[in-house]
């Protein structure tokens, strides 16, 4: 666990990968669908019915890259730090956890392909406990008990960042989603997560537009 006095975040001003340990910036967003669109199933009309299913529904994301793609899935740790303080960029729900705060960044792989990117937040606390070994997916992470899980998707956008376009090895917009996992009824992270272009081999084109941003996204 890293120290109060850990590293902050990097403001990332080119497409070069941030050195091991950092945290990256987060990227920057271009547009959000409506909160109260996305908890009543109106946003994302747009998307092609595969990809509304990936980033919309309830399922674990690292799930189904593995089926996806019929490879394991690999985490690459970024960073775990201390949550710099008045970050405009984080989703509002982080506001709701208990501080202090830690934010953990890692890329998602399968085979040879970066398919993902995903920052999550938590009390330093809940870290210490879930997140013992932070090479695991969160999933596995939370789930090792088989106690009951509750998600909640709470945003969908599109978002842009030189650093994502270096290791996804194609420019963006790229498609993004945050929720929060609930443990009895109690909030317990914030995750946000960015996929790769690269999916549209396995579910086809995403047939969205980021110049309609009505609310029947």
């Amino acid at each position: 666990m890293a120290d109060s006095a850990g590293p902050t975040l990097n403001p990332y001003s080119d497409a070069a990968p941030d050195p091991p340990g950092r945290l990256l910036a987060s990227p920057a967003s271009l547009w959000q669908a409506p909160m109260a669109d996305v908890l009543a199933a109106r946003a994302g009309q747009q998307l092609s019915g595969a990809w509304k299913l990936m980033l919309l529904g309830d399922g674990s994301p690292t799930r189904h890259l593995q089926l996806l793609t019929g490879q394991p899935l690999e985490v690459e740790l970024i960073a775990m730090a201390p949550e710099p303080e008045h970050d405009p960029l984080v989703p509002p729900e982080v506001a709701e956890l208990e501080e202090p705060l830690m934010r953990r960044q890692v890329w998602l792989s399968c085979g040879d392909l970066t398919l993902g990117w995903a920052e999550s937040w938590w009390n330093r606390s809940a870290a210490e406990s879930h997140l013992r070994d932070r090479r695991l997916p969160i999933w596995r992470s939370l789930t090792e008990g088989r106690t009951e899980l509750f998600r909640e998707v709470d945003g969908l956008g599109q978002v842009q960042a030189p650093w994502l376009e270096h290791r996804f090895g194609c420019p963006g917009p790229f498609w993004s989603r945050h929720y929060r996992f609930f443990r009895q009824g109690r909030e317990l992270t914030v995750i946000r997560e960015v996929f790769s272009p690269a999916l549209e081999r396995w579910l086809g084109p995403a047939t969205a537009s980021i110049h309609n941003n009505s609310s029947t996204w």
